[in-house]
């Protein structure tokens, strides 16, 4: 599944992507693009090899044959990288930094487009690589745009859900505050109340920031300044904070990652759950599940509404030293079509990023969770969007954690925070 890859190992890789994000070694492209590399080759038409972490669902080789037998001169060549998001990561970034032609077209984390498009790796997709996203959700727009321009074409997204108990709660949370009050149900049955994910890696931040977006905060502006030094971030963090000190979110869900929330949903041992989609079959199938006709769905409960996810997901981007960019656009437009978004969410389980997929009658009977998933991603802030974003989630991290567990006060973690974050950008 998709979605373990953007977590997995990225806390482990913080330090070796801090150097390199801290580092030259770009290309000529440069922020906005225009010229350099990215003047170039943007008629070449030939075959080319596109560039994706492991294919687990079996969705990309189809694709590409489907492509190749109607383009026998523009053939697509598929290159599996691993299933850890840090090697895949510093792959793309030891072949940008070689300028190597061969990456034509790359998969990128929603969360690497700000630093890729910082170092002129990535080819800005305007005038003769115009990409047209009429049609697609706003928001998974924002993620391959950097600085007014879009750089990457969206793929496939993905919004965080709570997970209930319908037989316990008939009528699920919409505020924090709701979900908290309805903990007395949790110790009444004597299980626990609420997870998320609470252990020290990515899965923190992406939590954390949900919080503080949630709250009305920030964790960086549009300029990639540190902003978690206001009240509305101090609110949203302490939410986490108290609710881990009152017991509401208990003690070991500081050691959870996304599979034992979902573990200990499927159990029958938590009221709330917040976790990705692809909970929602597997607490359905799952011969150990004993929830299988017990849980519902509902956007995260918000301050006075649907609450911020943040958002995952997916882009495609051209590599700025491509030979071949006019046949790496078409293939863009291809692997992004409404017929193959569809094909991404039947075959696997990956989240559309096309609206009008979320109306889709046979396609919502099929995946019953896609409206409230759209309530999500229409609600979601992209992860804090800054070409440092190792170091800026690092910081997040290790301070939030030291939050929760109690080793800092919330003003303390915060400050904390913001100098750590503003540290890594003046590199």
């Amino acid at each position: 599944m998709r979605h373990s890859t953007r977590f997995a190992g990225l806390a482990a890789a913080s330090v070796l992507a801090m150097t390199l994000a801290a580092c030259g070694g770009g290309g000529s492209g440069g922020t906005g693009g225009g010229g350099g590399d990215a003047a170039n080759n943007l008629d070449g038409r030939g075959p080319i090899t596109y560039v994706q972490g492991k294919d687990n669902s079996n969705v990309v080789r189809p694709l590409v044959d489907k492509w190749n037998a109607a383009h026998p001169n523009e053939k697509v060549t598929f290159k599996e990288q691993s299933d850890k998001a840090d090697q895949q990561h510093d792959d793309l970034v030891k072949n940008f930094q070689a300028k190597t032609a061969g990456y034509d077209v790359v998969d990128v984390d929603v969360v690497w487009t700000a630093e890729f498009a910082a170092k002129g790796w990535l080819q800005p997709l305007k005038d003769k690589l115009a990409f047209d996203t009429s049609g697609f959700l706003p928001a998974t727009v924002a993620t391959g745009t950097y600085k007014d321009v879009l750089y990457a074409a969206p793929q496939t997204s993905d919004g965080g859900m709570l997970y209930y108990r319908k037989d316990l709660v008939p009528t699920p949370p919409k505020t924090w505050e709701e979900m908290m009050g309805m903990c007395s149900i949790a110790k009444a049955k004597n299980i626990d109340c609420y997870a998320g994910q609470f252990s020290q890696y990515e899965g923190l931040t992406v939590n954390v920031a949900e919080a503080i977006n949630t709250a009305g905060g920030t964790v960086v502006d549009k300029n990639g300044k540190a902003t978690v030094d206001s009240a509305d971030a101090k609110a949203g963090l302490n939410n986490l904070v108290q609710a881990y000190k009152d017991g509401n979110i208990p003690k070991q869900a500081i050691t959870y990652q996304e599979e034992q929330g979902r573990q200990s949903f499927e159990a029958g041992k938590l009221l709330f759950l917040r976790n990705w989609p692809y909970v929602f079959n597997l607490a359905k199938t799952d011969g150990s599940s004993v929830v299988k006709d017990k849980y519902a769905v509902a956007p995260l409960p918000g301050k006075d509404g649907p609450g911020a996810s943040s958002l995952g997901g997916h882009n495609m981007a051209i590599n700025v030293y491509s030979k071949y960019k006019a046949t790496a656009k078409d293939f863009l437009a291809f692997m992004t079509s409404v017929e193959t978004e569809k094909f991404y969410a039947t075959q696997g389980s990956l989240a559309p990023v096309r609206a009008e997929l979320y109306k889709d009658a046979a396609l919502v009977a099929k995946l019953p969770y896609l409206p409230v998933l759209l309530t999500s991603i229409e609600n979601a802030v992209p992860r804090p969007v800054s070409p440092f974003y190792p170091a800026v989630t690092l910081a997040v991290q290790q301070n939030s954690f030291a939050a929760i567990k109690g080793d800092k006060t919330v003003d303390q973690a915060l400050a904390d925070m913001q100098n750590a974050i503003n540290s890594a950008g003046a590199q």
